[in-house]
């Protein structure tokens, strides 16, 4: 080999600098990475050492005690959160998966990018404003109820369901598409029977996401649904209890009791949480395995 030769191959001036500013960046990722995990164990570990002593079975089974008096649990408040997290999955899950089918299978370009930016624009907007909408439409002149703060988390829901479900609808392949029309099936019918079976693990993934991050939820519902009894309530023409909103007012308590069973419920939802993102994890590999299978 020639000395030319030998030059072409032999490392540079800036392929070493590049070298080394590659592994800077890659080390300070790992750092940040670390960071991120060690503040997340921070978090659970507090809670878990402020909460898990309040844990017991009253605390799921009955209802808060009278203020100054030991015991109770936050029945209502359990209840109530599933009630308004199950109205407002019913309301947001078939609207975004609608619109995600119809933004990705049938609008002209501008119309989708116009949907896309306006999707991207309400998953932006703080939860407080749009519990302010919620209670200047629903709540004013009619009273706090549980539907009204359903309604609200379901405008939280809408864009995390139907943009995550985009997405999914987007990875299925082309000739999915291109061969149930060759069958002579119209474009709706293929996406009935073709398309959206191929995304149906994708769109339960959004939705438990969803779900988990309305579930946390608390600026909607002190506007819509925070006026409320200590008993369980079903009617959603009424106030319902929620989770976020228990752990709200019994960590501004003066009383140590009122204080461990905020920490107790913040244990629980940062359970419910962590088990909805893991399990909509899981199911999104899965999911592209599928995908990615099919092509």
């Amino acid at each position: 080999m020639s000395a030319t030769q030998q030059n072409i191959f032999a490392p540079t001036r800036r392929s070493r600098r590049r070298k080394r500013v590659g592994q800077i960046m890659e080390v300070l990722a790992t750092l940040a990475a670390l960071i991120a995990v060690a503040a997340l164990l921070i978090v659970i570990g507090s809670v878990l050492k402020r909460g898990l002593p309040a844990l017991n079975v009253d605390f799921f089974t009955k209802g808060p005690a009278p203020f100054g008096q030991e015991g109770g649990g936050i029945e209502n408040a359990i209840v109530g959160t599933i009630y308004m997290t199950a109205m407002a999955t019913i309301m947001a899950v078939p609207l975004g998966v609608l619109l995600a089918i119809f933004n990705t299978e049938f609008a002209p370009k501008w119309l989708a990018d116009a949907i896309q930016l306006t999707l991207n624009t309400l998953a932006g907007v703080p939860t407080i404003v749009i519990g302010v909408f919620i209670f200047s439409l629903l709540v004013v002149n009619r009273g706090q109820s549980g539907f009204a703060g359903a309604c609200g988390l379901a405008v939280v829901m809408l864009p995390l369901v139907a943009r995550a479900t985009e997405e999914v609808l987007l990875l299925v392949p082309r000739p999915l598409r291109e061969g149930g029309m060759a069958l002579g099936a119209t474009r709706a019918r293929t996406v009935i029977t073709v398309i959206l079976p191929t995304a149906v693990g994708g769109i339960l993934t959004a939705t438990i996401v969803a779900v988990a991050r309305a579930a946390g939820e608390t600026a909607p519902l002190l506007f819509t649904s925070s006026i409320v009894s200590n008993s369980v309530v079903t009617d959603p023409s009424q106030a319902m209890a929620s989770i976020p909103l228990s752990i709200f007012t019994n960590s501004e308590s003066p009383s140590k009791h009122d204080q461990a069973q905020a920490w107790a419920a913040a244990l629980v939802l940062i359970a419910v949480v962590l088990l909805g993102s893991i399990l909509g994890r899981v199911l999104s590999l899965r999911t592209r395995r599928q995908i990615e299978k099919a092509r």
